[in-house]
């Protein structure tokens, strides 16, 4: 999942009478990219179902508590975040973290500054990698609006069931060179009535060589329980199966949002790396 777009940034293009480097003009942008295959006009059509565009070009921020669950990593950790919607910069106070089930409180902090990742009091990075994690729930959080950024490619692909749902379905990927994990995909379940995103399939490329004989597994993740703030739908309930064969498998791991926000002031002093973090290579670093 991207999150690894870390250092991926909207790119600010005037059209028709917008303002350069408007909420309009950035969404007159997107809508231009998407609105050019079939595949990105689903992703449009999901985008517009969530709140639309220009109301996500115009939120300033993304703010949250996210919660995750992993039972096979033996992983549980909360944080509350503050996300830059037009440069993805974001930083976090880590609330708790521990093993699945059983997390304890702690005090921290992480943040991603646009070039570096970082993790305080640096005992926390055997749990939680920054580099990884500091945009994961962003990312998860804020599909489709994130699809329509740039270095995206879209492929529209047959109709499939979920759920005894029929849904429309859509693979995103990422051009060459994009993000930390640029071998990362999503594929949408979009509603054919509501086009909400009730799910997605996603691969986790990061750190890892990716053999195009053998693509990396993938992990179905529900979505559930919307809210709409500010004009704006997200989900605030997750549920993680592995996804063999077509089908649903196993249980693997579970995320929860609260306290949705996209008016939050961004502290900018946050996102100094503090006495004692711990800064995260990139992947093969």
């Amino acid at each position: 999942m991207t999150r690894h777009l870390p250092g991926l940034l909207i790119v600010l293009l005037a059209a028709g009478c917008a303002r350069p480097g408007s909420p309009e003009a950035e969404a007159d942008a997107a809508r231009e990219r998407l609105e050019s295959s079939e595949g990105g006009r689903l992703v449009l059509r999901a985008i517009d179902a969530h709140g639309g565009l220009e109301a996500w070009y115009a939120a300033p921020t993304s703010s949250y508590t996210w919660e995750y669950a992993n039972v096979g990593a033996d992983l549980q950790f909360e944080t509350f975040l503050v996300a830059d919607n037009r440069t993805r910069r974001v930083y976090h106070d880590v609330l708790t973290v521990g093993p699945y089930g059983s997390p304890r409180s702690v005090d921290g902090q992480m943040a991603w500054d646009g070039e570096d990742a970082w993790i305080a009091p640096d005992s926390l990075a055997g749990s939680i990698n920054p580099r990884f994690w500091a945009t994961t729930g962003y990312y998860f959080e804020q599909i489709p609006f994130v699809l329509a950024d740039p270095g995206l490619r879209y492929e529209a692909l047959p109709p499939d069931t979920l759920g005894g749902q029929t849904y429309e379905m859509v693979r995103v990927g990422f051009e060459e060179g994009v993000g930390d994990a640029p071998g990362d995909t999503y594929t949408l379940y979009v509603h054919p009535e509501t086009g909400l995103v009730d799910a997605i399939r996603y691969t986790v490329t990061f750190g890892r060589d990716v053999d195009p004989a053998a693509p990396p597994s993938e992990t179905l993740f529900t979505y559930g329980n919307y809210v709409t703030v500010g004009g704006l739908t997200v989900p605030t309930r997750f549920r993680g199966y592995a996804f063999e064969g077509g089908r649903r498998g196993a249980f693997k791991n579970e995320a929860w949002a609260d306290s949705v926000s996209f008016r939050r002031p961004f502290d900018e002093s946050r996102l100094v790396v503090p006495e004692g973090a711990h800064v995260a290579p990139p992947p093969g670093g």
